[in-house]
């Protein structure tokens, strides 16, 4: 139901799911699993997966905690984006890439909820995306020492509050990778 014109297609982005990022990040192995899961599903169903990579001065590209974690590997022919900023459509080529593939439509897993995963699906969903949040394949980390919420409760709201979004022309849901298939969006 995508505002895009032309742009009938869905594709997987993972975000961030890098060594530093994700090391104290919270039900990291499961999580890291359910992203393995949508990337086996997309791939199978001949959708782009679409990966995102974070550097700046606390994530130098080329280190190791910079490098993607060993349990997710990228094929070739994948596309990846580099970014320096939270939403992963700011001076990056993620739009142009999405529209070489017809994409409306972004499935989004990976880290962190409530910076990198949060700025995406808002800057994916005010461009005019239909965004899919896979609500068991993002993380973050505890925050609670600076007066934010436990992960848990971070990751609960963010799959709440974007499970009912919508706008002219799109949509927002909520889903969970058991019950995810790549097909038609929800829009009940």
């Amino acid at each position: 139901m995508t505002s895009l014109e032309n742009r009938p297609n869905t594709a997987l982005v993972v975000i961030d799911v890098q060594r530093g990022v994700v090391a104290d990040a919270y039900d990291r192995d499961r999580v890291i699993a359910n992203i393995a899961t949508l990337v086996r599903r997309a791939r199978a169903a001949d959708v782009p997966v679409i990966w995102v990579q974070h550097s700046d001065e606390d994530l130098v590209q080329g280190s190791e905690n910079w490098e993607y974690v060993p349990e997710l590997r990228r094929e070739e022919g994948e596309t990846l984006v580099h970014k320096h900023f939270g939403d992963s459509f700011e001076s990056t080529e993620l739009e142009s890439v999405l529209a070489a593939h017809g994409v409306g439509r972004i499935v989004v897993s990976g880290a962190q909820t409530d910076a990198c995963v949060r700025s995406t699906i808002h800057g994916a969903f005010t461009r005019g995306y239909d965004v899919t949040l896979v609500g068991d394949a993002h993380t973050t980390e505890d925050a609670s020492r600076y007066g934010a919420p436990p992960p848990d409760e971070v990751i609960a709201h963010t799959n709440l509050y974007w499970s009912g979004q919508r706008a002219p022309g799109r949509h927002g849901e909520t889903v969970q990778t058991a019950a995810f298939e790549f097909g038609e969006p929800d829009v009940g």
